[in-house]
């Protein structure tokens, strides 16, 4: 090996070795048999079911995490910044607790008991309620308030059982990555169309209206339009409560951001909210006197646990399993990206069981559904919790505000937790901007967005989300089956191919053409693999049978000439017409006939072959009656440009496999068919690139054979070139431009047949 320091700067690096092809690589890499990597299935059952001590506990401190940190918890270092933490979250617990429960048409104070279960047993990140359950229920206006609670409460706890248990059983059964499905264009539209939901359904309280209960496919738009009919009863001083709570957290919010680096910890602009608003509204009697909607009874003391009603849940399955897959992939995601902040692995099963497990445990207590919360995950963080004792300190706030503070917000107007809402959307809001800066990243991820969003808007959450990973599954089959293709050219100078059609210095090595797919090729592309191919070496208007039949024809002509006194070659071009002819270049005087070959048409099925002769040099005439071109016969130039696209002048092709990561055996199939099909019209067919696993592939696939062999299959694009060149004879390398191929053959690999 040499290495020159360039004039420039750069470094030149000569590498000499031998040209490898797949059965060089074995032998040199010593690459093992996959038998001898895969253990037999029973071997690996036998070692799946063993069990010892420390496998044991790894298992019990996996499940248990909290066995691992727990005796290793440092009061120095971490209690003080867990009680901040703690009591930071935990006085956020209370507003948006009460608010989140409004949000779900429940009782405020389940609000509060949805805070106060599930964070005690989730292991990580502070889960909460900032996700939209279900749409509404089915009970009649006649039902009395109590009645409805009550049902609309055992309706949540249902869904909330289910979706838990859907979470539990998909986390222990591996299968966590199904978070990777849901692409971030498709929650983010999905929790955007959420939140349009979420600020219709709080349009009743900020307005004072009481409108219609819609649901199913369309309730939103049939909501608006009632809530538009209903504007000219909106009631004024609860409007009036719901613009000055809106103003005043919008206001606080803003400073608690442009001052968050002056504060220890953030002002709890909501606690202080619903503090002012429940005592102006007590001392007003603004329930009574302006008619304004309080929350009401706040009953103290914890609720018993109990069995949710198994009755409804084919009625809330879909809802349950909506909200199961988006909060697990709302979860996933903040979940990884405090990872990455702060340097620790996320293991995916393990927080889709957490999370189903506290959503399982908290809808026995009459709980709503839980994920993580990204502002009270990051409340904890920026206050300086580490571990989830911050978690156990809020929700002792939690719990001495449900035994004995509950009562103290009774009349606490329904329009301020309303505002709350509202106010805490707004950064739901901000991911409107997502279509300007998909539109110029992603059109595909930006119909995602859109596509997930308008039928998460129409259909509701739990059709919408069916909708939105259907139409995301189609958009990777449209990928994967309308790849790019394109030719690739050399760099001069290096050993580099790429696309001509995008690179203006790299050149075509002669007589090779370098074909690849952006994509892996399969079942659902490999037809259009195959065409992309013909028409990148332009011959898709013809089959490979009909060129063959040509080939045979101007065989036969080569046979029955008895002028030729040499090897005939045979050139062929396409007229404007369509017309191809098959021209016999032959040693020719001026005196002697000649026979040669046109076939018209463009159709394999209808194309047909046809014969001229007794023509002499400088004679015309006119192939297609159709046609007004003639053809001057020059047979000493054959000089057919002027009329011609194009000459047949391609002796190898080269596939780069470098983009696949797998192939099937429809794909083997039509890897065979092109191999046999160009070597019938004299074009070798070489692979180049391919990765160990496709190879394994091919070799269980039956593609190697004694005419195709590993021979064909090399380790890079440019091993396959030079392969080519040597293979084709020195004289071909020889008849290239001098520096052309001393650009191609010597700067990059040397090889001891080049100057032979």
């Amino acid at each position: 090996n040499k290495i020159e320091k360039m004039d420039s700067g750069h470094t030149e690096y000569y590498v000499q070795r031998e040209i490898i092809d797949e059965q060089r690589l074995k032998e040199r890499s010593q690459r093992m048999d996959p038998s001898q990597i895969n253990l037999p299935i029973s071997h690996r059952l036998k070692k799946s079911l063993s069990c010892s001590t420390p496998r044991l506990k790894r298992s019990i401190v996996g499940f248990l995490p909290v066995l691992s940190w727990l005796p290793r918890y440092s009061i120095w270092d971490y209690g003080m910044p867990d009680l901040i933490s703690g009591i930071s979250v935990g006085i956020m617990h209370l507003p948006q607790g009460m608010a989140y429960a409004l949000l779900a048409s429940l009782p405020p104070v389940f609000g509060l008991y949805t805070s106060l279960y599930p964070p005690l047993n989730c292991k990580r990140l502070a889960p909460d309620s900032d996700f939209l359950i279900y749409n509404g229920t089915n009970v009649t206006e006649e039902v009395d308030i109590i009645s409805r609670d009550f049902y609309r409460v055992q309706v949540a706890a249902a869904a909330t059982v289910l979706g838990g248990l859907i979470q539990v059983v998909l986390g222990l059964v591996q299968f966590g990555f199904v978070g990777t499905y849901l692409s971030e264009p498709l929650v983010r539209g999905y929790t955007t169309a959420a939140s349009a939901h979420a600020v219709v359904a709080q349009l009743k309280y900020i307005l004072g209206v009481s409108p219609k209960r819609f649901s199913g496919p369309l309730s939103i738009v049939y909501t608006l339009a009632d809530l538009f009919m209903l504007l000219p009863q909106t009631h004024l001083p609860t409007l009036l409560a719901s613009v000055v709570s809106i103003v005043v957290l919008i206001t606080a919010k803003e400073l608690n951001t442009a001052l968050r680096q002056k504060l220890l910890v953030p002002i709890p602009v909501e606690l202080c909210t619903i503090v002012v608003a429940t005592v102006i509204s007590f001392y007003t009697r603004l329930s009574k006197t302006y008619k304004i909607s309080v929350v009401g009874e706040i009953p103290s003391g914890l609720q018993l646990p109990s069995i949710p009603n198994a009755s409804v849940f084919s009625e809330v399955v879909l809802d349950a399993f909506a909200m199961a897959i988006v909060g697990y992939a709302i979860s996933i995601s903040l979940g990884k990206t405090f990872a990455l902040k702060h340097g620790y692995k996320v293991d995916s099963n393990q927080e889709l069981v957490a999370l189903g497990l506290s959503n399982t445990f908290g809808g026995f207590f009459q709980c709503f559904s839980v994920c993580s919360s990204m502002s009270r995950s990051l409340i904890q963080e920026s206050t300086g919790g580490k571990t989830q004792i911050a978690g156990v300190v809020s929700g002792v706030i939690v719990l001495v505000t449900v035994l004995k503070l509950g009562s103290l917000f009774q009349e606490l107007p329904k329009a301020v937790l309303a505002a709350i809402v509202f106010v805490n959307l707004k950064g739901m809001f901000k991911q409107y901007y997502d279509i300007v800066t998909l539109w110029r990243s992603s059109k595909i991820d930006l119909l995602i967005w859109l596509v997930t969003y308008v039928s998460t808007v129409l259909f509701n959450l739990d059709m919408g989300l069916g909708a939105s990973m259907g139409f995301a599954l189609l958009t990777v089959i449209f990928r994967t089956q309308r790849p790019s293709y394109s030719l690739l050219g050399h760099l001069p100078g290096t050993e580099l191919y790429l696309d001509m059609e995008t690179h203006k210095e790299v050149r075509e090595v002669p007589g090779i053409t370098i074909f690849r797919s952006s994509a892996t090729m399969y079942f659902a592309n490999a037809e259009l693999y195959l065409e992309a191919l013909k028409k990148k070496v332009n011959i898709l208007h013809l089959n490979l049978v009909t060129i063959k039949y040509i080939f045979s024809e101007a065989g036969q002509l080569k046979e029955t000439n008895g002028d030729i006194h040499r090897e005939v070659e045979l050139g062929w071009r396409e007229r404007e017409n369509s017309t191809v002819f098959v021209i016999p270049e032959t040693v020719r005087t001026s005196d002697v006939h000649h026979t040669w070959m046109y076939l018209k048409g463009t159709d394999p099925e209808t194309t047909t072959l046809g014969s001229v002769s007794d023509l002499h040099d400088g004679d015309t005439t006119t192939l297609d009656s159709s046609s007004e071109d003639t053809l001057s016969r020059d047979l000493e130039r054959v000089s057919l440009g002027s009329l011609g696209k194009w000459t047949w002048d391609i002796h190898s092709i080269i596939l780069d496999f470098s983009t696949a990561n797998f192939i099937d055996i429809v794909a083997i199939k039509t890897l065979r068919n092109i191999f046999h099909d160009f070597s019938e019209i004299g074009v070798d067919i070489y692979l180049a690139g391919c990765q160990a696993l496709v190879v394994e592939q091919l070799e269980r696939g039956g593609f190697f054979s004694d005419v195709i062999t590993e021979g064909r299959v090399f380790a890079t694009v440019h091993d396959a070139v030079l392969y080519c060149l040597k293979h084709r004879g020195a004289e071909i390398l020889h008849s290239y431009e001098n520096g052309r191929a001393t650009h191609l053959v010597c700067t990059s690999i040397y090889y001891h047949c080049i100057n032979n």
